[in-house]
């Protein structure tokens, strides 16, 4: 089992039980020593001990047997690379992707596929050890379910477009830079993503439209997203702009369509200036359907540009079974979706409930929640916009008190006033979605004050990365 760290501070991690190291030579960038790698950290990271000191080298194995080269020296923790491997890990497999480690998300695809779901598995186990929520030690903690083709699973490519040496470059940046790497070919991105995104940068270079200039903050097309529905076939694309202006747009809109016939959407999204952030507020419609259609377990969805969802569509199908088995539901039951989204989950768990309450913050979101209901002609659920804290809170108080509630916030975890009210309100049934084992096992010191863990399923929602999923399901003490 991997010793996985939760968190890249080295107070989260133990140090062997000895007296540091005195008199020694100050550790310098450059400087290459052998290191053997005890475990793997949780981006996925090899962890080795120099001097005592914590050493993190992406790229290495438990059990290899590196030459490291310092690339970061901190007072309580060094940064390496790979200089050289003097001893490999059984485990070890040559990543299909050649920018695997120059670029970010492929962070253990030079792991074996079972090795990489084993370390999910333990990155779990390590962050309850961190935290020590109630009776940690004991939790049936399932092994990861993984994909039998763990690859081409990304229903969704969103990549910033700019100019690199005279070409038009389209990918990923380099890990720790603003260096953008051209990427013809992904392979955990769906095929026909990256055939739009290609076919959309060769478009542009010929009509001569001015992509963004981070330099100048001058230039038009930033981004290039496109999303594919798996059932249908539909791509859904999005030009996000640094202004609404958008040079030889006909002309764009119709290569678009004449090259590209599974594009049914196209859409602009405007995000000026320096922001961080790729989305900008305003969105429109620029040709055919203003969404996509999906289906997830039987049930439609339509997608507008900004609506979030998984980003593999069979794992998220297989995750939402679990949740229906997790929460057991009957027709008895009044069922909270916090954190809804466009009610995917909601909608997929209706059919086993008496009524579905659902809400989330963006109204856009609730807006497509409301219109999937009607779709799937679901009369029992119904979405709303505000916090899930603001609105259960308030619904008890007119008499309206869940029985059943299932949560999927995003990386950050249950927000504390909501940790509050559902210690409050107490629903007898509880699901527990998590993205992040970190904050999962952080808020699980405070749920397991009036609930006890049944178990928790790992599912693999992103293979060759360091990501993992988690169901957990409670009983009510």
């Amino acid at each position: 089992m991997y010793k996985q760290p939760s968190h890249r501070d080295p107070k989260n991690f133990k140090r062997p039980n000895r007296a540091p190291a005195t008199n020694s030579e100050p550790v310098t960038i450059g400087q290459r020593f052998p290191l053997t790698i005890k475990r793997l950290g949780i981006n996925g990271e090899g962890i080795g001990y120099y001097k005592r000191k914590i050493t993190f080298i992406p790229g290495a194995l438990p059990e290899e047997v590196v030459i490291a080269e310092v690339t970061e020296v901190h007072p309580k923790f060094l940064s390496a690379k790979i200089h050289k491997i003097r001893t490999a890990s059984p485990s070890r497999v040559t990543p299909v992707d050649e920018f695997a480690g120059v670029v970010g998300g492929f962070d253990l695809e030079h792991l074996q596929y079972a090795e990489q779901l084993r370390f999910k598995t333990d990155v779990i186990a390590q962050a309850l050890e961190k935290f020590k929520p109630a009776s940690y030690t004991h939790y049936d903690l399932r092994p990861t379910i993984g994909m039998a083709n763990p690859t081409a699973y990304r229903n969704k490519a969103q990549f910033p477009i700019r100019l690199v040496d005279g070409r038009l470059a389209v990918g990923m940046y380099k890990l720790g830079s603003h260096d953008l790497v051209d990427l013809p070919t992904v392979s955990t991105q769906h095929p026909t993503t990256m055939k739009v995104i290609r076919t959309i940068r060769a478009l542009i270079e010929e009509l001569n439209i001015p992509v963004y200039d981070e330099t100048t903050n001058a230039g038009i097309i930033k981004t290039i997203i496109a999303r594919i529905a798996e059932a249908t076939g539909e791509v859904q694309v999005t030009l996000v702009t640094n202004s609404k202006k958008l040079p030889n747009k006909g002309p764009l809109l119709a290569g678009i369509m004449a090259k590209l016939p599974m594009v049914t959407s196209i859409s602009q999204n405007i995000n000026s200036g320096k922001s961080a952030l790729i989305w900008g507020s305003e969105t429109f419609l620029l040709a055919g359907k203003p969404f996509i259609t999906e289906t997830i377990n039987g049930k439609q969805f339509q997608l507008s540009p900004r609506a979030f969802l998984q980003l593999n569509p069979a794992q998220t199908g297989r995750l939402y079974q679990e949740a229906i088995t997790a929460l057991a539901l009957t027709k008895a039951d009044k069922l909270v979706d916090a954190y809804s989204g466009v009610g995917t989950l909601g909608i997929s768990l209706a059919h086993k409930a008496g009524e579905v309450r659902g809400m989330d913050t963006i109204a856009e979101s609730i807006d497509d929640a409301n219109a999937n209901a009607r779709l799937n002609g679901v009369k029992n659920a119904q979405y709303f916009v505000g916090a899930a804290e603001d609105l259960i809170p308030q619904w008890v108080y007119d008499g309206w008190r869940p029985d059943a509630l299932i949560v999927d916030p995003p990386r950050t975890g249950l927000d504390e006033a909501l940790r509050d009210t559902i210690l409050a309100v107490k629903p007898e049934k509880f699901v527990y979605i998590s993205c992040n084992p970190s904050t999962l096992a952080r808020d699980l010191v405070d749920l397991t004050d009036v609930y006890t863990v049944d178990y928790i399923q790992s599912i693999d929602m992103f293979p060759q990365t360091a990501r993992v999923e988690a169901i957990v399901k409670f009983t009510r003490r």
